[in-house]
């Protein structure tokens, strides 16, 4: 089925759906919600929502039960110390900046940080600080390093962190594994988590574009009584659109089971898989790629992300649609036990023993470039460049 034809299909589809696309879109909001019910809450949790998620309800947190002048006034006391100018540092510091809250941010004196984090506006002395300055300026220590970087520095900042500190996760990663991270918080402070559900990049990108990023939190330890509405106000001030809760644990393993499944490590082995049965088949590059890869992500993903999986096998014509219902089964099936053996290389710790041990090693980046190099020389994406230059918007 090429692009086109789908394309032809979905707005057939479309206008034979009018009512119930309205409806979804409706259920749609610039934040990308989810369709949802609402149910009546109590009027003492001001602007608090119960979602019902599949038949499941969940309490929902959006960022307009925390308007700015309300967080304004919130951290007025604080200073947030971002430690760390990587991926999330960055998307989660400048929305912080950008917000007007009161943050700095804490790196390695004349590194790449350092000299990134002048280019973006940070300004040294002012806002900008070697670590162990910023996290004795700071009230809540947002530790933002790597995973490898938080187990190797956390013997230089565990004491920084004292009595009266806040102490801010993006993922559940250090905390869940202290085993083998050795990352043991302190008793005495407030310990909570924003993690938001895609990179930084993203994360500053939909800031920037006026919407924002779905978020999970949680706590791992509650001195103050007051960490959940900490952690509730953090993840609206680093940029989501709507927050909802989970544990340290439940992110951690469902994180690293989704980045090595359907996110990123599953779907590039069932695009190579499809890619070279229909090269060996006597398909051309050009062909194999837009039946595997363009199509997907150009037609039908986009379907999938904004309405669902249903409104895109509406969108389709009823030959994709029946091989499709006919075909998913067989391959959940297959893929299941995967599934399963992946989350219990992830609950068991495997999966964390092998990224602290090969990302704590010096020459980690050059060995992950000879792995991604191995990646860019793949005929599937040395066509895809090629396939993308053609697009209409790239011409």
């Amino acid at each position: 089925m090429s692009a086109r034809i789908a394309a032809r299909i979905a707005r057939s589809a479309a206008s034979r759906s009018v009512a119930r696309s309205v409806v979804q879109k409706r259920a749609l909001s610039a934040l990308a919600r989810p369709s949802v019910i609402r149910t009546a809450v109590p009027t003492l949790a001001r602007g608090v929502k119960t979602i019902n998620f599949g038949g499941v309800e969940e309490v929902v947190h959006e960022r307009s039960d925390w308007p700015l002048e309300k967080l304004h006034d919130y951290f007025k006391n604080d200073t947030l110390a971002m430690i760390g100018y990587g991926s999330q540092g960055y998307g989660q510091g400048l929305n912080l900046r950008d917000n007007g809250m009161p943050v700095i941010l804490g790196v390695r004196k004349d590194g790449v940080s350092w000299k990134a984090a002048i280019e973006d506006g940070w300004v040294p002395g002012e806002t900008l600080f070697p670590v162990e300055e910023a996290i004795n300026r700071g009230t809540i220590i947002m530790n933002l390093l790597s995973d490898a970087a938080q187990s190797e520095t956390w013997p230089t900042i565990k004491p920084l962190i004292t009595k009266g500190k806040t102490l801010y996760f993006a993922h559940g990663f250090s905390p869940v594994f202290n085993d083998l991270t050795k990352v043991e918080t302190p008793k005495d402070v407030d310990v909570i988590l924003v993690a938001p559900k895609g990179s930084g990049r993203t994360v500053r990108s939909l800031f920037k574009e006026g919407r924002g990023i779905n978020s999970s939190y949680a706590v791992w330890q509650d001195i103050t009584g007051k960490a959940e509405e900490k952690a509730i106000a953090l993840a609206v001030a680093v940029g989501s659109g709507y927050v909802y809760q989970t544990t340290f644990e439940r992110e951690v393993y469902s994180d690293l089971y989704g980045e090595r499944g359907c996110l990123m490590g599953g779907i590039h082995g069932m695009f190579l898989a499809q890619y070279e049965v229909l090269r060996e088949r006597g398909h051309t590059p050009s062909e194999a790629f837009n039946e595997t890869v363009e199509e997907a992500t150009q037609s039908l993903y986009p379907l999938v992300g904004t309405y669902g999986m249903d409104y895109m096998y509406d969108a389709c014509s009823t030959t994709a649609k029946r091989g499709a219902l006919d075909w998913y089964p067989r391959f959940k099936d297959a893929l299941k036990p995967v599934f399963n053996d992946l989350y219990n290389a992830v609950r068991d710790g495997s999966e964390t023993k092998r990224s602290l041990e090969f990302n704590s090693q010096k020459d980690y980046r050059e060995k992950f470039e000879e792995e991604l190099k191995v990646v860019r020389e793949m005929e599937i994406w040395r066509v895809g460049k090629e396939v993308r230059k053609l697009r209409p918007e790239n011409n």
